[in-house]
């Protein structure tokens, strides 16, 4: 779990619900000893500015690039992007997903919402997604899977709101913010085999 800055906790508390040995990663050797990695909601600029600070933009690329297994929520999925629209001219992001992504695609924070979402691959029925200042993806390359989408108006196909490719997984909702652990469940499954 990147715990730089944002919605570590409940993150950490869904690994754990999935049984996992979650841990908070700060440091370089903290991140060489994990088998995956989740990014969290919270601030994309910022964690782009921390990420820098702490000496970990280059490794993670690295071990990102390496096929390390990673989960990306809303600022966590603009991060893993290969592109951001309507960001700051000095903000990194760490290439890991083929994706052009808009920040704060639905508006502002008074804009935020919940809603039901089939997700391509998970059984069980719809999930519960919680949309705060959300992203979505504008662009989606050839190699990525479109897991969800959120319904556009007078029934069209919508914007890309979950996405993987290969074993990194985004999503522009918070699902940490349910009870619902089948997405971390998912990125759990897929860091175990590899």
């Amino acid at each position: 779990m990147l715990a730089l800055q944002g919605d570590v906790a409940d993150h950490l508390a869904m690994l754990s619900a999935c049984g996992t040995d979650a841990v908070a990663v700060r440091t370089v050797e903290q991140l060489d000893s994990v088998d995956g990695l989740v990014l969290p909601g919270g601030e994309s600029t910022t964690m782009s500015c921390l990420l820098q600070v702490f000496d970990l933009l280059d490794p993670l690329r690295a071990r990102l690039k390496d096929g390390m297994p990673a989960f990306g929520s809303c600022a966590g999925m603009i991060m893993l992007a290969t592109e951001v629209l309507d960001t700051r001219p000095d903000a990194e992001h760490l290439d890991a997903i083929d994706i052009t992504v808009r920040r704060n695609a639905f508006g502002r924070q008074v804009d935020s919402f919940e809603t039901d979402l089939e997700v391509a691959g998970l059984p069980g029925g719809p999930l519960r997604a919680v949309f705060i200042r959300a992203p979505w993806a504008e662009r989606v390359g050839s190699d990525v899977e479109v897991l969800a989408r959120l319904p556009g108006r007078e029934g069209s196909a919508g914007h890309p709101v979950a996405v993987q490719q290969g074993p990194v997984m985004a999503t522009a909702f918070h699902p940490e913010l349910t009870h619902d652990t089948r997405l971390h469940r998912h990125f759990v499954d897929m860091a175990a085999e590899r």
